[in-house]
């Protein structure tokens, strides 16, 4: 059994056969997929077995189905592909006389509230540069910057620490958004106190703003009635308007999406509402001179009066 990289030897076709055996759970659907005949797609996957030493898959009956370790490996497989497609685009982009792309994973209060503007600052100031944005969790943004995935990342600072390079970005304030018929809607503020009885509409799992309640419900010794989640604060907003709990997400947000008769938006007591946003970014010596650029003028303070060029 091999034991150092200097044995393992594949190529993107077989990766790419990895992940499509893993996605439809049966070789010869995957072989389908990728043009190749079965025997020879079998061969591949047997062969990348062999060389890491480790069964990848289980055969079952009616198919395949990953192994823990093909699990783990997969994601490997998957991060070597994604630093592939980063190659072809930034060749393209210099093929065009671009000076690159730069990749950007932010969480979604970090989007709805300052990036586009400052994307569009970035257009203004470096015309040369592209940036491919990824919108999701601050769990996941950490965890795409340190696969490689990105070049730069946008979470909320309760996420936790990170051992990557990391920057001041900006910060927001957290309210309550609930249906104008609710209890809470006569109060000009609450406390967390008042919050954690009713029932809560959460985000994903992930969401900085889920695993800071759960967290604070738990330091106080109450339960979070967090029994719906949703993927977006369009849709919390939604919830709430049918009167089925109320909402806490950023008060510029809960401002766009939750401005009718409807609504009511609480402002919330206390320390923890208050939030900072971080950037986190690849060491230096393993991102471009555009990386670098991009990160200067995220990092950079913005006047709320400013105008993007």
């Amino acid at each position: 059994m091999p034991r150092n990289s200097e044995r393992i030897h594949f190529d993107l076709t077989t990766l790419r056969l990895f992940e499509a055996t893993a996605e439809l759970g049966a070789i010869t659907k995957a072989a389908n997929r990728m043009a190749l005949a079965p025997a020879a797609a079998s061969r591949r996957i047997a062969d990348l077995e062999a060389q890491f030493g480790l069964p990848l898959f289980e055969r079952r009956p009616h198919g395949m189905a990953l192994t823990d370790a093909g699990r783990t490996l997969l994601a490997h497989a998957r991060s070597m592909m994604h630093s592939v497609a980063r190659m072809h685009d930034d060749a393209a982009a210099f093929r065009q006389g671009d000076r690159g792309v730069v990749r950007v994973a932010a969480c979604t209060s970090a989007v709805l509230q300052f990036l586009a503007a400052d994307i569009q600052r970035c257009h203004a100031i470096h015309p040369g540069i592209r940036i491919d944005l990824q919108e999701m969790n601050s769990h996941g943004v950490v965890q795409t910057v340190t696969r490689g995935i990105v070049d730069i990342g946008l979470y909320e600072s309760s996420f936790g620490m990170t051992d990557l390079p990391t920057l001041p970005y900006r910060e927001d304030r957290l309210i309550v958004l609930a249906p104008a018929d609710h209890p809470l809607a006569a109060k000009k503020s609450v406390r967390l106190d008042d919050i954690l009885p009713y029932d809560i509409i959460g985000l994903t799992e992930g969401s900085a703003i889920s695993i800071m309640l759960g967290r604070l419900a738990m330091q106080t010794a109450q339960l979070l009635h967090m029994r719906i989640r949703v993927g977006s604060f369009d849709s919390m907003t939604a919830m709430v308007a049918e009167g089925i709990g109320i909402g806490v997400m950023p008060a510029e947000v809960a401002r766009t999406l939750a401005g009718g008769k409807r609504f009511r938006r609480i402002g919330i007591d206390g320390a923890w509402a208050a939030r900072r946003f971080l950037l986190c970014h690849l060491p230096e010596q393993a991102i471009s001179t555009s990386a670098l650029a991009v990160i200067g003028l995220l990092a950079a303070p913005v006047s709320p009066m400013a105008k993007p060029g």
